[in-house]
């Protein structure tokens, strides 16, 4: 199997996980193809180029960070084939070092609204969303957390994981027991799958969920988020796909056939309106979710388009 494929199949089975991790992974896929691929010409490598493209895009329809990668990397103009190779690689080298460097400093900013003394609420697996806790604990900060398990997946271990490595002091709770805990919280820090024009927050199912109860609780709510998340599509009225999954990650087959007229529903996300988030942690700043138009238009480029074939 190659590298192209191995990826492709790891970021569809979610062996990689999270938004951020996807889009490195598949620069870095994109990359090593754009290296070994052999053409005869320009016309081959392009073709070629872009099949390993679309089997990476094709994987997870939801996370923004995907295609936003792919489109970056993508970016090339070339009279030649090594010029084209080089092109590939010198823009996803670029990516996986920015998309690193964000995370860095979206902790670096998010950490300066943790004080002493917060338990902080986070749901599913962030790593710009952990950068902020760890960050905010490395400076010196009594923090508690409390992390969701975030079924059917169980992602809220590895954020539990990360915080017991960094010794955290860390608290896992059901799902459905965040309304429950949210009158101990001081803060809720999430991560973001995408983010639309108008501020709302794409990011794993039952994030809305905790907004709402944050919300009730006048918890403030603030979202970590690379730039590269928001959806430039959405500027031109597009939708942001609902990935839904298969429906053995929750009830398994052997149970299913009991019931053979049960359905079963597993979405990977819901969506969260702006008017529950306080607060967009990027590396250009922390800007309230309104300016996420100035994200797409003047960071990111709303003209951020498919590769041609």
């Amino acid at each position: 199997m190659s590298t192209l494929t191995e990826t492709a199949e790891k970021i569809r089975n979610m062996e990689i996980r999270g938004a951020g991790r996807i889009a490195r992974a598949a620069a870095l896929a994109l990359k090593e193809e754009a290296s070994s691929i052999q053409a005869d010409s320009l016309e081959e490598f392009n073709r070629k180029i872009h099949d390993a493209y679309r089997m990476l895009y094709l994987t997870r329809p939801t996370a923004v960070s995907l295609p936003n990668a792919l489109r970056i990397v993508m970016r090339y103009r070339a009279e030649s084939v090594e010029d084209a190779r080089k092109q590939i690689i010198a823009n996803a080298d670029e990516f996986i070092s920015g998309s690193e460097s964000a995370v860095k400093k979206i902790g670096e900013i998010g950490a300066r609204r943790i004080k002493d003394g917060y338990t902080v609420m986070t749901h599913c697996n962030s790593s710009a969303a952990a950068s902020i806790l760890t960050t905010a604990f490395r400076q010196g900060k009594h923090i508690n957390v409390i992390a969701t398990e975030t079924r059917p997946r169980m992602q809220g271990l590895i954020t539990v994981d990360i915080m017991q490595k960094a010794g955290i002091p860390t608290t896992l709770i059901l799902d459905s027991a965040v309304r429950y805990f949210m009158k101990k919280v001081d803060m809720v820090v999430v991560g973001a799958d995408a983010i639309t024009v108008n501020g709302n927050l794409i990011n794993k199912i039952g994030t809305s969920q905790l907004s709402l109860a944050a919300h009730e609780a006048r918890v403030p709510f603030m979202v970590a988020a690379e730039t590269y998340k928001f959806s430039p599509r959405t500027l031109l009225g597009e939708l942001v796909e609902i990935e839904e999954r298969d429906p053995v990650e929750v009830l398994s087959e052997e149970k299913r056939k009991q019931w053979p007229s049960l359905k079963v529903r597993n979405p990977a996300f819901d969506i969260t309106p702006h008017r529950y988030i306080d607060l967009i942690c990027t590396e250009a700043g922390a800007i309230p979710p309104e300016m996420a138009f100035w994200v797409i238009t003047q960071k990111l480029g709303w003209e951020i388009e498919e590769p041609e074939d």
